[in-house]
Order: structure tokens, then sequence, then C-alpha cells
């Protein structure tokens, strides 16, 4: 396996945060219209004579299976519970249609971290066929020369992929090139308690989208005689949502326009704009007006759905959870939902997709590689985005699945994911909304919501905790490129 014997040593250790493991100019113009291109159908974003990976060959035919027999593949993934069924439902029904020529194990390696740190600890031989991969371990596992990157498929089948939503596709395109198909994906948005902004007088139809309407509806809230809830605002001090922030002010974490025009070699944290959040978070909890919570998302999403705050961050996986809470709540309410707030009004970008994607590995065994991109068709195709989005609650990455009846019935009984759709759409790609391409960003994530950590809940000085952070994250990638070696 090219260079993985090094690769397992120095990138096999693992993290466990709580947050994360419960889940979750003219370049500009050249960006726009290469993505476009990703999903316009057979003009794909890579040309096509790109249909290898650095040092691979050309993947192999759809011929590749005849007479094989059944080829066996294992498909590691991170999906427990609901999600998990759900996933072995369509794998069923996958195996079934392909009896006698394609048969696929699932492996379940724990939550996100979990199973990043099993892919990361695994020999080439150990390793599986299909990889389930969150986003921020895009960048590593093109780095860990492990994988066939998906454009080699779509272009040697000539595949359509203008189906696939764009700012999802937009995501795992790097250097003009669709590495992972998109599977479970989630948008952030921001929650409330309709009964608690009608009896503040305000309307949860029109949900505050600043820091300062926050804190302004969260001050009528706190004010509201009689009022169940205890606290205006609260969420978790996740990474996550950090990140979002930035892309919804159009401003990008890392460098070379977010790691997405060449390799990132610095993060920028310390901005005014983050500063300036870290700052009103400290004012909240002040006054007040937002709980005290750490960066475990479970706390955050207790704190909502039992009806302590009124208005919360999560993303659209959890719109289910709070519904169900919010109904079996001490003081049962109604959920409603509205766009993931900007720090100031004047923001002009939108949020980040969130989630994971289908990664084929290179373990030298072409029939594999065409079993495990034959499944990975089957999973983004709009008949099982349908199932999987009614199922789990996750975004469909088919625009079609959206238009189906089954769908739309779905949608109607959920008026809240609404919300989530005209986000999506109202988002423009840009290498800010792509979000920060790096390998070391599970840890920088990390090292983010440490220094929230320490100025909301431990009172350090905003400007400090972040210029802290983002001199500890400016190492890590320093350290993780000098051992890419050239």
């Amino acid at each position: 396996m090219k260079g993985n014997t090094v690769l397992k040593n120095w990138w096999g250790k693992s993290r466990n945060p709580q947050a994360s493991t419960l889940r979750r100019g003219a370049g500009a113009l050249a960006l726009v219209l290469a993505a476009a291109s990703v999903a316009a159908g057979c003009s794909s974003a890579a040309s096509s004579s790109d249909t290898k990976s650095d040092d691979k060959g050309a993947v192999a035919g759809a011929d590749a299976l005849n007479g094989k027999g059944e080829v066996d593949i294992n498909f590691w993934h991170a999906m427990g519970g609901t999600n998990g069924q759900a996933l072995q439902k369509l794998v069923t029904e996958f195996n079934q249609d392909h009896q006698g020529k394609i048969k696929v194990t699932l492996n379940y390696k724990g939550a996100y971290d979990t199973a990043l740190a099993a892919y990361k600890n695994a020999s080439a031989q150990q390793r599986p066929d299909l990889m389930q991969m969150y986003d921020i371990g895009t960048r590593y596992m093109i780095d860990s020369n492990s994988i066939v990157p998906m454009q080699s498929f779509i272009d040697a089948d000539h595949y359509d992929v203008a189906d696939i939503q764009p700012n999802i596709a937009g995501y795992y395109t790097v250097d003009n090139k669709l590495y992972s198909m998109p599977f479970n994906t989630s948008m952030p948005l921001m929650y409330i308690n309709r009964e608690a902004f009608e009896k503040a007088g305000l309307d949860p139809d029109k949900p505050p989208t600043t820091l300062d309407e926050i804190m302004a509806d969260a001050k009528k809230i706190k004010a509201t005689s009689g009022e169940t809830v205890q606290y205006g605002f609260g969420a978790s001090l996740y990474g996550w949502f950090f990140e979002q922030w930035n892309a919804v002010a159009n401003q990008t974490i890392c460098d070379v326009d977010n790691g997405r025009t060449g390799r990132a070699s610095k993060v920028q944290l310390a901005s005014e704009g983050n500063i300036e959040l870290l700052k009103w978070w400290q004012e909240m909890v002040k006054q007040g007006l937002a709980e005290k919570l750490d960066s475990n998302t479970e706390n955050g999403d207790n704190a909502f759905s039992s009806g302590t705050v009124a208005m919360s961050l999560e993303s659209t996986g959890s719109l289910g959870q709070f519904t169900e809470g919010a109904a079996a709540a001490k003081n049962p309410f109604t959920v409603a939902t509205g766009f993931f707030p900007k720090i100031d009004q004047g923001d002009a970008g939108g949020p980040i997709i969130g989630g994971a994607s289908l990664w084929v590995t290179d373990r030298g065994d072409s029939t594999k590689e065409r079993a495990a991109w034959e499944l990975v068709k089957f999973l983004a195709s709009k008949e099982s985005q349908v199932t999987w989005h009614t199922s789990t609650g996750y975004f469909p990455i088919s625009k079609g699945a959206l238009d189906d009846p089954t769908d739309k019935q779905w949608v109607s009984e959920k008026p809240q994911f609404e919300t989530a759709i005209k986000q999506l759409q109202a988002t423009k790609l840009s290498y800010a909304t792509q979000g920060c391409s790096v390998g070391e960003m599970p840890d920088i994530r990390k090292d983010v919501e440490d220094a929230m950590q320490a100025a909301v809940l431990q009172g350090q000085d905003a400007k400090t905790a972040l210029t802290d952070a983002e001199k500890k994250a400016n190492e890590q990638i320093a350290d993780y490129n000098s051992k890419l070696g050239g």
C-alpha cells in the first residue's frame, strides 16, 4: 500500500472529544464554475482522461464483475440506532437485487471519531472496501493515498451527477475532483420554542437572524411573566457551530481558499468576527440570558428538548428528537425552526453542510472496487435517498428526492424541515461555504471547542483564547504537512 505503513504510524492517533463523537475574485469564479460542472452531468469536474488516483491505473469497467461469482465487500460505517437500521435496510435491498453477484457486509465501527481511528490504525489488508467518513475527515482520506476518487468511476461510466445537490457535492470536491460520494447530509438550524416566543409577544415564524436579535428576544422571553423556560438561549460550545458562523460571514478559516486551491498551511481563528462572537456569548451568560453549556452536544440538545432554553442550534438530524422531546416535556411545546443566525446583519455567506460521505478504498482489487461503486450508485440514487431521508431525517443528496411524492408527504408532516430546504437553496457555493479542507481538522475543531469553553465557561479573554487555539492549530497543521513529505 502506497506509503501506508508510515501513515499508520503517525496518523494512528485518535481523540475523543465529547462533541465530535456524538455525531457530527477570479479564483472564486473558477471555483463556482468547476463546482457547477460537477453537478452538470457528463461534463464532470475532472477531465474525461483523469480516471485514476495519483498513482493508480484507470478503474475497471462494469464487466469486471462478469464471471467472478459473488463478490464480497466490507462496508465500515458509523450509523448507530435508527440510522443504522435504515442503512441495513438499504443494504439488504441491494444484496437481494445483486444476489449471486455482490454481497455487502456492514460493519459498525462506532461514532465518527472512533471510525476514523479504526481506519487509521488498520493495515491495507484490514481496511474495508467502502468507508463512511465524516465531513472533516475528507482531507485525511485524500492524503492517505488509500482511496480511489469517485471522479474516476464517474468519468469511466459517464455517470450523470446532475441530480446531486451542488452545495453538497461542493464540500467533497477538492482540486475540481469529487473524491467521495455524499451520503448522510445535515444542515445547521436554529430551533425555537414556539410557545415561549408567543408568550413573549414574539413571532416564532420570524425568528432572530443575528446575534443582537437573539439577545433582544432572549431579554423579552426572560422578562415574560409566568414563563417556564429558564433561559432565552442555550447551545453547545460545539466547533461545528463556530465553523458555521465563519461560513455564514463568508469568511474562510484556512488559507489558500479554505484549502480548496492548494494545501492549507494555517488557520485564522482569532478574527474580529470570531472574537465578537465569543464576547457576545460571554455577555449572554453574564446576563442570565443563556445557559452555561459545554461542548457535549447531548447537554445542549437536552436543554432545548426539555424546555429549559427557548432557542438553540443543532443540525437537521435532531428534528425528530426535538419534536418528540418537546411533546414529552414537563411543559410541552411546539418546535419551530429558522436559518442559522448571522454574527452581523451584513454577513452574506451561508452554512456548511455536515454529515459524512462514502469512499472506495484502493486495496489492489479492481473487482471489489467496482462492486463497491455499484453500491455507492445504489445508495446515491433518488429512490434510496427518499428512503434514507424519510427514515433518518438526513438531507437527501438527490434533488429529485425532494420532488418524490413519498418525500413530499414526509416534509409536509414536518414543516420545520422546509427551513433546511430553503436555507440550502439560498446558500451560494463559495470557498467559505465549502468548509476548511485540512488533514488535522478534527483536532482543530477540538482546539476551537477548548477556546470557546475557556472564554464562555471560565471567563478567559476571548481574543487570548482564540489566539492560543490558532497557534496550537497551526503547529498541528505544520506537523501534519511536514510528515506528508514533498
